[in-house]
């Protein structure tokens, strides 16, 4: 077998780790069916190696999973396929082949009853908000401007220093502070970073005339996204169902609970059934579950310290009430942030606009309306009668979708959806990663497995490059950032002669993005 991989340019400087080389017949465990556990298994089966997969829930996709009920198809958040990674986008179109469709792209803000561009862009967002409120606006810049935070440690400080607080009060505060459940002020600066695109008020107003400047390319990927015809779980449910042809295999309902190391190595992995408990050899393990429950798995236990780090990591979690509504074109969006206060909901999607055939009904809509909260608290807690009366109250008291009566619904709830970054939490990964690094056959990889708000594709890129270190590369995967130089407001480069050129050298640091929100 000819297990080599064209090698892309290094990403970074080399890995700080060593990692264990693949050799012919190495048994690999992946644990965890979401796109990046999902992304290795595929490329591993696809040279011929033994690989098996084990996903603890009843469903693949983790976060992106397209969940059923009645025929009816629906995300978990909502995912739209673009990126400037390359390999990502061939690896896209091998596995669904031309299952994508293409779908226009419309978000909006919804704030008081209007609604505004998103991304945002200030000079909607000053005419929108009247007169008064813009001079406000305006005037709160100038002093924030030349009187700025001295550090930018967190969120509030980040995003003053470039809005002013008028703005940041009513687009970023209440929406922020609902998606993450804690104080801006406890949120590091890096996520914001990483989420808003880094310009200032007044560069943001006098760039807005130019926006219809941009290459074509741009404007396409402003104007209009690809998307699996039934959701992005279609993409992994198909992902699986090769990986089995080709002799690998994927279990639902396995929970891993255990990794036993022996002479510094994973040596097997314990793994929970219905039927009981059993025990798995391997070679190597690449894993996606998340880091506080990797660093608990260890047997021997890791050291206190790094069980103390492990304790110290905080997730954000997620449910989707989706509502069945009579009629269709409620509203043209794929989905809507609600920035208005008084209502807990933080999105609605109208699946209707993703793709039809994730509707089978004429004349029906289906609209997600997603909370976020913390696992174990009233929300996540509530009955699902109540939170679907919550849910068509909440969609009435907004007026986005008229008067079209509500006819069913249906709840799922999303744990560890989104890691926090909060004030603790680089030096808790580093704790934890100064004992699993050393493991040279075990592979953290995606959003839950290194604790960092990755899209899907930059998930399948730490995927794709663990299994290149693991062929003689030298990635240093914790490099790969959130988002970098490739989304809507960026300029793309020319794309490359050949696919070992594909990877881009990026700077490692936070690189700008246009999007404000979780």
């Amino acid at each position: 077998m000819d297990h080599q991989d064209p090698q892309p340019a290094p990403y970074s400087d080399a890995s700080p780790r060593t990692v264990k080389q693949l050799q012919d017949g190495d048994h690999i465990v992946v644990v965890g069916g979401g796109p990046a556990g999902l992304t290795a298994a595929y490329l591993l089966a696809q040279k011929g190696y033994r690989v098996t997969v084990f996903e603890g829930e009843d469903i693949l996709g983790g976060i992106s999973q397209t969940a059923q009920y009645r025929g009816f198809r629906f995300d978990i958040g909502g995912h739209r396929f673009f990126t400037k990674i390359e390999p990502v986008e061939a690896l896209w179109h091998e596995i669904l082949g031309d299952e994508f469709i293409s779908v226009p792209r419309l978000s909006r803000i919804h704030y008081r009853g209007k609604f505004f561009n998103y991304p945002l862009k200030p000079a909607n967002a000053l005419f929108g908000l009247g007169i008064f409120r813009s001079v406000g606006i305006i005037l709160s810049y100038l002093w924030w401007h030349f009187r700025p935070y001295p550090e930018e440690v967190n969120f509030e400080q980040w995003v003053t220093n470039r809005f002013g607080k008028r703005l940041y009060e009513i687009f970023f505060k209440t929406y922020t502070e609902k998606v993450w459940g804690i104080p801006c002020s406890e949120i590091r600066a890096e996520w914001a970073a990483q989420r808003i695109k880094g310009l200032s008020l007044a560069r943001a107003i006098l760039s807005a005339a130019s926006v219809n400047r941009r290459p074509t390319k741009i404007k396409t990927l402003i104007n209009e996204f690809q998307y699996p015809r039934l959701g992005p779980g279609q993409m992994w449910e198909t992902c699986a169902d090769k990986i089995r042809e080709m002799g690998g295999e994927v279990h639902l309902e396995h929970h891993v609970d255990g990794l036993i190391l022996n002479d510094g190595e994973v040596a097997s992995v314990r793994v929970r059934t219905a039927n009981g408990e059993h025990s798995i050899d391997c070679d190597h393990v690449v894993s996606t579950m998340p880091l506080r429950a990797l660093a608990r798995s260890f047997e021997p236990p890791a050291p206190a310290g790094v069980l103390e780090a492990a304790d110290g990591l905080r997730y954000r979690d997620f449910l989707v009430v989706a509502l069945i509504l009579e009629g269709d074109a409620l509203f043209p969006d794929n989905w809507i942030y609600v920035h208005t206060p008084g209502v807990k909901v933080g999105r609605i999607q109208n699946f209707n606009n993703w793709s039809q055939a994730m509707v089978p009904e004429a004349g029906k809509t289906c609209l997600g309306l997603e909370y976020f909260c913390f696992e174990g608290d009233g929300l996540w807690s509530a009955d699902d009668d109540e939170l679907i009366d919550r849910a068509r109250r909440e969609l009435g008291e907004l007026g986005v979708a008229g008067d079209a009566p509500v006819i069913d619904g249906t709840v799922i709830r999303m744990p560890k959806a989104y890691p926090i970054y909060d004030a603790v939490y680089s030096d808790c990964v580093d704790g934890i990663r100064a004992f699993i690094d050393p493991i040279p056959n075990l592979h953290t990889v995606g959003r839950n497995g290194m604790h960092k708000y990755n899209n899907a594709d930059h998930s399948m890129l730490t995927a794709m490059m663990a299994l290149w270190n693991m062929q003689g590369a030298g990635h240093d995967l914790w490099a790969v950032n959130t988002d970098f130089e490739y989304h809507e407001e960026q300029r793309l480069e020319p794309e490359p002669a050949k696919l070992s050129d594909a990877l881009p050298r990026v700077d490692p640091r936070p690189a700008a993005r246009t999007d404000a929100s979780a």
